[in-house]
């Protein structure tokens, strides 16, 4: 027989408190993500035009996307929010594996040189959200953890789209616009494949 102890109701909202507590560290206000010296986008509507021909990004969806130093996209991933309170450390880590999927990290350099921006598709207007403060958060603990500089927090809403921090935005696209051509200038260079059955098809279509 195993005996124990059931925790006390008190215990058990000092646990909540504390989680609660903790995830709300987990987030920047404007004003810190202002002061962060994040990079200015010299052409933010050709990057969220770009981004939303390639992903069609709908409300809760995130759009991370790696950008050289010229402005142009080297890869780019999205995948739907899960249902769960916002959370910065959570956020981190699902940014953090999509970044790991497409583009090895740059750890190994001085100073970083490619720049993450986060594309966020919601509901609601363009002002500031805790659950914008989160993501901020954990685009900036993904960027370091992977070597590269973080960029700008775009949100996209039915209003349209806005670099928040900058104060810079746009109407279209917006979270209801349809699909678009994709923007050739935001286009990641054609990934060689060498061996195996796809580099076979490849070969005979070209050889007609």
């Amino acid at each position: 027989m195993t005996f124990g102890f059931a925790p006390s109701s008190a215990a058990s909202m000092s646990t909540s408190a504390d989680l609660s507590a903790a995830s709300a560290n987990r987030l920047l206000e404007p004003a810190e993500w202002a002061a962060a010296g994040i990079p200015l986008l010299r052409n933010p509507r050709e990057v969220v035009s770009g981004l939303h021909a390639r992903h069609q990004p709908r409300p809760a969806t995130a759009v991370i996307a790696v950008l050289d130093p010229d402005e142009r996209l080297r890869a780019s991933a999205s995948f739907i929010r899960r249902p769960a309170p916002a959370d910065g450390w959570m956020f981190r880590n699902a940014l953090l594996a999509q970044l790991r999927r497409v583009i090895p990290h740059d750890l190994r350099r001085r100073a970083p040189v490619r720049t993450a921006v986060l594309l966020y598709c919601r509901d609601g207007d363009a002002r500031w959200t805790e659950e914008d403060g989160a993501w901020m958060w954990g685009l900036r603990d993904a960027c370091t953890l992977h070597g590269l500089r973080c960029g700008a927090y775009i949100t996209l809403t039915r209003d349209g789209w806005q670099v928040l921090g900058e104060g810079r935005g746009g109407r279209r696209p917006h979270a209801d616009s349809p699909a678009e051509p994709f923007a050739t200038a935001m286009a990641p260079p054609p990934i060689p494949r060498t061996g195996g059955v796809a580099s076979e098809v490849l070969r005979r279509a070209a050889a007609r």
